[in-house]
């Protein structure tokens, strides 16, 4: 989204083009030269937290850090200034994001360590799709998009599913271990250890020592590798039907509610039930 250019006025639509287009020499070299901007401001404040490096180097570090903060602050400006929209530009997604990768820096004035959440600087790497003609790329990632906003419902009913479930889980496991075992000392720890063992992490900071327990723990361990499959398949699923959307009639069937149909169906596959 390159944003409308600003009323007649030479100056600014110079470089209006040169900020928001890359089909001229100059809005080209803009673009690589923030990029390579963007990507060295990042690895200084990746850097700078190793404590190591900082004792050496932290005041000289600090200084590149505000460097790039004022370039960048004078770049969000001079969009502002150029756009003919402001506001449009202010709430898209790359204006949020560019306000958000100058402000750790003066909010460190009040709030210590803010500074390391320019490491969100590294979002604007994404205008190389833009500027390296990825246009497909682009229409992939869209693909991608519609097929998480399409399961998120989907989704959305397993995760209360799964938490309900670890509920259960973490209220057995402290009904057979707590007795024995000081780990699981509330409800809420068990729940935690639930978490972490259906979802395969397995931090082994909290484990059972009854026999008890342990069987339960089994089933908790082995009901994890089919949870962790479900959210995969929606996805696929959904990424499957976007992939051959060109083909599929979206029409919902008015008694089963399936979508999927070719273009020449005149009943659902499912119920039978003419389509509309």
């Amino acid at each position: 989204m390159s944003f409308r250019p600003p009323e007649p006025n030479a100056r600014r639509q110079n470089l209006w083009r040169v900020i928001f287009l890359s089909d001229t020499r100059a809005g080209r070299l803009f673009d690589v030269v923030l990029l390579w901007l963007i990507g060295l401001s990042v690895l200084t404040v990746v850097i700078e937290s190793v404590e190591s490096v900082r004792l050496v180097y932290g005041e000289t570090l600090i200084l590149i850090e505000w460097a790039f903060t004022a370039i960048f602050t004078v770049e969000y400006a001079l969009r502002l200034w150029v756009v003919r929209r402001r506001w449009r530009y202010a709430a898209s997604f790359f204006g949020v994001i560019d306000l958000l990768s100058i402000l750790p820096s003066w909010i460190e004035l009040a709030v210590p360590d803010a500074h390391y959440f320019m490491a969100i600087r590294v979002l604007r790497l994404m205008r190389m799709f833009r500027i390296m003609k990825m246009a497909g790329h682009i229409e992939e990632a869209a693909v991608l998009a519609d097929a998480l906003r399409a399961s998120r419902r989907k989704i959305m009913v397993f995760f209360v599913v799964v938490l309900s479930v670890v509920c259960v889980e973490g209220t057995v496991m402290y009904v057979l271990e707590h007795g024995a075992n000081p780990a699981y000392s509330s409800i809420p720890q068990s729940i935690y250890w639930a978490i972490v063992t259906i979802t395969t992490v397995g931090y082994g900071d909290i484990s059972p020592i009854t026999v008890a327990g342990k069987v339960m723990a089994c089933v908790i361990m082995l009901t994890g590798f089919a949870i962790i499959a479900v959210p995969t398949g929606i996805v696929t699923s959904e990424l499957g039907r976007g992939a051959k959307g060109a083909d599929v009639d979206q029409r919902a069937c008015p008694e089963c509610g399936f979508r999927g149909h070719p273009p020449i169906a005149a009943y659902c596959h499912q119920c039978s039930r003419p389509l509309a």
